[in-house]
């Protein structure tokens, strides 16, 4: 049983035809993409679309989603996004896939932002994923030990022995926090320090947490 596509099959099921919809970026977004375009094609739904990482827009264009720009809308209806955790509170680790300043303004600019997860990723207290935090490459040391200072172990992503670059050219320090229990707090000292572009710690943004469970079945928090 895939209890992320369980997940993001329910998500789909709340786009409606006319909607600009926001594609999120991971391996259950994955899956939402996937049943947008499966729609598109046996209902006929007429969409537009904004992706949050090349990633994503490839697999739109692939399934004929079509593409858009902030330049030529007002606001998303509706994204469906993954999370690498989630608390009681609707609060978020993001950015596992090196996305996460797309997927935050893409999030912030959604009337409706539903989650979806598989129920692993559900948890009390945020922390025990490491904290992505995305950091201009200039400088980005000074940024590291600043980070370090919050009480963290920080550490520079890394893919194939060489640092991880976003698709917006800068890098991600993973910062190992192991317990985050005021979210909203934290999220305004990390960006208080000059060099950091923004965070993975999602507040406040979420509309509803959709889980993929076990059973087959799926769990809603809204």
């Amino acid at each position: 049983m895939n209890s992320k596509k369980l997940a993001a099959d329910k998500a789909v099921s709340f786009v409606r035809d006319g909607m600009v919809v926001g594609l999120g970026t991971g391996s259950t977004a994955y899956w939402a993409i996937e049943g947008i375009g499966e729609r598109m094609l046996k209902e006929g739904l007429k969409l537009k679309a904004i992706a949050t990482s090349t990633q994503s827009e490839k697999q739109a264009r692939a399934l004929g989603i079509p593409i858009v720009s902030f330049a030529e809308i007002d606001e998303i209806d509706l994204t469906i996004d993954g999370a690498d955790e989630a608390d009681p509170g609707k609060n978020l680790i993001k950015g596992g896939g090196g996305a996460l300043l797309r997927e935050k303004i893409v999030a912030s600019n959604s009337k409706i932002l539903i989650i979806v997860v598989d129920q692993s990723k559900l948890v009390k207290t945020l922390g025990k994923f490491p904290l992505p935090v995305e950091a201009t490459i200039f400088g980005w040391e000074k940024t590291y030990k600043k980070l370090q200072g919050l009480g963290c172990v920080p550490g520079l992503r890394h893919v194939q022995a060489k640092p991880f670059v976003t698709d917006n050219g800068n890098y991600i320090i993973d910062c190992q926090f192991d317990q985050i229990p005021d979210p909203a707090d934290l999220q305004q000292r990390i960006n208080a320090i000059t060099g950091v572009v923004d965070n993975g710690l999602f507040v406040g943004l979420t509309s509803k947490i959709i889980a993929g469970l076990e059973d087959g079945n799926t769990r809603i928090i809204d």
